[in-house]
């Protein structure tokens, strides 16, 4: 749930064109992440300002949990910060970077990494040995949800399916084949839309 006065992490959207903006996902993420975590190319903007400000960039880790060729997949109940998301299913863990571990200082990978693993950490509890890997950045400018917010997808590759919710806003969580997924994916979020026809690139 967003605090009320809360900052997120952005960049400025003239930076991601001048990198060269793109629809869908893009698997050359380091090329755009280096720019963007680079000390004096981000900042913090409170998260009300954010929403409604197409010229920056909300940075939004998206963690997708497989193991084996099946991945986590959760449906956002009505407790979700995003309140335009909610009842939408997902394969994506994760949320706003905010101030609260670096003050209003911007970001390095290091101190996004930091966060990356507190956001996954809030909503879920992993209980297996997992490696953490960034694979593709996502943009989807043809929803207003979309036009304010960058996704950084990594793929949390699990030991094991053993997962756990820690968030009320997260329900019927289980762990689905790409057939299933495809079976519901008039029902997933934009994102996960996305993903879901690119799974077998993003889990290579």
């Amino acid at each position: 749930m967003a605090a009320p006065n809360e900052n997120v992490l952005v960049v400025r959207r003239e930076l991601f064109d001048e990198l060269g903006s793109f629809h869908g996902l893009c698997f050359e993420p380091e090329r755009y992440l280096d720019k963007f975590l680079a000390r004096g190319n981000n900042h913090f903007l409170s998260r009300a300002t954010a929403e409604n400000d197409p010229t920056h960039k909300q940075i939004i880790p998206y963690a997708i949990l497989a193991s084996g060729d099946r991945v986590l997949h959760y449906v956002r109940g009505k407790k979700a910060g995003e309140q335009r998301l909610v009842a939408k299913g997902s394969i994506g863990i994760g949320g706003h970077m905010n101030d609260e571990d670096e003050s209003l200082f911007a970001w390095d990978e290091a101190a996004y990494r930091a966060g990356v693993e507190r956001e996954v950490n809030e909503e879920v509890s992993i209980e297996t040995t997992f490696v953490d890997r960034i694979v593709a950045l996502l943009n989807d400018d043809t929803t207003e949800v979309g036009r304010v917010h960058l996704g950084v997808v990594h793929v949390f590759r699990l030991a094991e399916p053993k997962v756990q919710k820690r968030e009320a806003m997260i329900t019927n969580l289980g762990f689905l084949s790409k057939p299933e997924l495809q079976a519901r994916r008039e029902n997933l979020e934009t994102w996960s839309q996305i993903c879901v026809d690119q799974l077998k690139k993003l889990l290579a």
